[in-house]
């Protein structure tokens, strides 16, 4: 079985696709194997060449002869049949255990354990090495010493003492959390990606696929109750992975996205609308929806236990929507976008601040990708959506989450000013729009975070030639308190670091500005005054 583990793209932060799981596996379980075999048989050959040479028998003639005969008063086979009988019980004892505890934790484990090629091999050689023992055994009955037959026999147990302990070894690494990670995550992408072409063949791969996809969210979610960040990060990364690798060779078949057989009776397409499960199919993203239905169920078991995985689920969905952008996919960024909306919601009911913060970094890098990629009405979706979450927290009195949205939004211009889109100017509008009920709700601080970055942007346009632009967002400014505009051009001036003083994943200060654009807080000023007074 070719396993799939998660790594990191040259350059990037995105999952990308290595076989390495079960070949690394078989490797380290060889070579002890080896090295055992040698050490065991290079000590026997070795001791008895020493006695042989200190000891030699009384006709003065060493030789190894005399090790083959095989006296029968000497050999009992049945000893033989013991010896492998025995390694076999312990074998079967220890194996049992060990999967057993991983059963009760991770679902799917027996039935990938029955189905690991390694596992069956070495359980069917201690099964074939007991057969052949015991009729070997027989055939002394006779008196009759088969000399072969029982060489190779002494082979096989010795073989099969040796194996016993490399094997554990493969056994506790085939049922490490990201090992079955990786196994679950292979078998997923294989059937994703061929999913056959007869009608019942593409049921068995769907149902194989959300197997696989409930398996992982289950892990997910046992890791983050169990305080596991390492294993429920590994289970977040492996379902986007398993989107981006289906991204990258999607069935042609259509069939495979309709919504019908076992997959209609999971209990999230029950759930969903009729009229929700036709556009699933006629856009083709019922996988796609199935694993980020997945993600804000364990997002919202992050909220109240492990909030560092619901930053990576956002981290997540990202490489998604940028996959989906890639590949000219506008119904799948929608997608991702609502999903982003989702988890942006669940996190202001929940009042979280920081996880917020964390969030809309992600939308807003979406967002900028979107941008360089050209994709000029996708990014001014996700941007008017972010515009709405600043007016949602700025109502439920989270104003350092509508103060984070206006810089994201600010960030999100300057970008699209930069790469000339088209959409630029009524990106500009509608951040404009984002201070309006602000003023009527008479919040300071979210209205002064929202008119602080709205100035730098108006510097940022003067210090690219762009009069007109800075312009409007000092129309904008008119009627404003005096005070309240000296003490935003105020702390921009004083702000000189470009690191915020305390860790973050930004690592920025809203305050900060390049010093080519703080040159031009003055004429801005000039600006602002004279649209207050005409």
């Amino acid at each position: 079985m070719v396993q799939e583990e998660v790594a990191r793209a040259p350059g990037t932060n995105a999952p990308v696709a290595s076989a390495t799981g079960l070949e690394g596996r078989v490797v380290t379980f060889i070579k002890p194997f080896l090295l055992l075999l040698i050490l065991s048989l290079a000590g026997f050959w070795g001791l008895f060449l020493l006695d042989l040479l200190v000891d030699p028998p009384l006709d003065e003639r060493p030789t190894f002869s005399g090790l083959f005969q095989f006296a029968p008063p000497a050999v009992e086979a049945g000893e033989l049949v013991g010896v492998v009988a025995a390694i076999l019980g312990i074998v079967v004892t220890v194996v049992s255990i060990v999967v057993q505890l991983s059963a009760s934790r991770f679902s799917g484990i027996t039935r990938m354990f029955l189905r690991d090629s390694v596992n069956l091999w070495v359980v069917g050689y201690y099964v074939f090495t007991c057969v052949l023992g015991l009729w070997v055994s027989v055939g002394f009955l006779g008196g009759y010493m088969p000399k072969l037959t029982f060489l190779v026999m002494l082979s096989l147990d010795t073989i099969a003492i040796v194996l016993m302990v490399p094997y554990f070894g493969y056994v506790f690494a085939f049922l490490d959390p990201k090992n079955v990670i990786r196994t679950i995550l292979g078998e997923a992408l294989r059937a994703a990606r061929q999913p056959g072409r007869r009608p019942d063949e593409i049921d068995k791969a769907k149902t194989q696929v959300v197997r696989a996809m409930e398996e992982l969210t289950d892990i997910a979610n046992g890791s983050i109750a169990g305080r596991d960040k390492i294993i429920a990060s590994a289970a977040v990364d492996a379902l986007a992975e398993l989107v981006l690798g289906y991204l990258e060779r999607k069935p042609k078949d259509d069939a495979w996205y309709r919504i019908d057989g076992d997959l209609a009776k999971n209990p999230d397409f029950v759930a969903l609308d009729p009229e929700s499960l036709v556009d699933l199919e006629r856009k083709r993203l019922w996988l796609e929806w199935k694993v980020m239905r997945n993600y804000l169920g364990v997002y919202n078991e992050g909220l109240s236990g492990m909030k560092d995985v619901d930053y990576l689920i956002a981290i997540d969905t990202r490489y998604i929507g940028e996959a989906a952008a890639r590949a000219s996919d506008r119904e799948l960024v929608s997608l991702v976008y609502r999903f982003l909306n989702s988890y942006l919601r669940a996190t202001l009911n929940a009042r979280d601040v920081r996880t917020a913060y964390n969030v809309l970094n992600q939308y807003r890098l979406l967002v900028e990708s979107l941008v360089r990629l050209g994709c000029g009405e996708e990014a001014l979706e996700g941007l008017s959506h972010m515009i709405y979450y600043g007016h949602v927290s700025f109502d439920m009195k989270l104003t350092f989450v509508t103060e984070t949205v206006a810089h994201d939004v600010a960030s999100v211009c300057q970008l699209a000013h930069a790469q000339a889109l088209a959409v630029e100017s009524t990106m500009l509008d509608r951040f404009l729009d984002l201070d309006r009920p602000l003023r009527e709700g008479s919040q300071e601080q979210a209205l002064v975070g929202v008119r602080r970055a709205q100035v730098k942007l108006a510097a940022y346009y003067l210090s690219r030639g762009e009069h007109g632009r800075a312009e409007r967002i000092a129309d904008d400014l008119r009627g404003e308190p005096e005070a309240r505009l000296e003490g935003i051009f105020s702390g921009l001036r004083k702000a000189t670091s470009r690191e915020f003083w305390e860790i973050t994943d930004r690592g920025r200060n809203f305050e900060y500005m390049p010093e080519a654009e703080r040159a031009e807080l003055d004429r801005f000023i000039a600006l602002t005054r004279r649209s207050a007074h005409p």
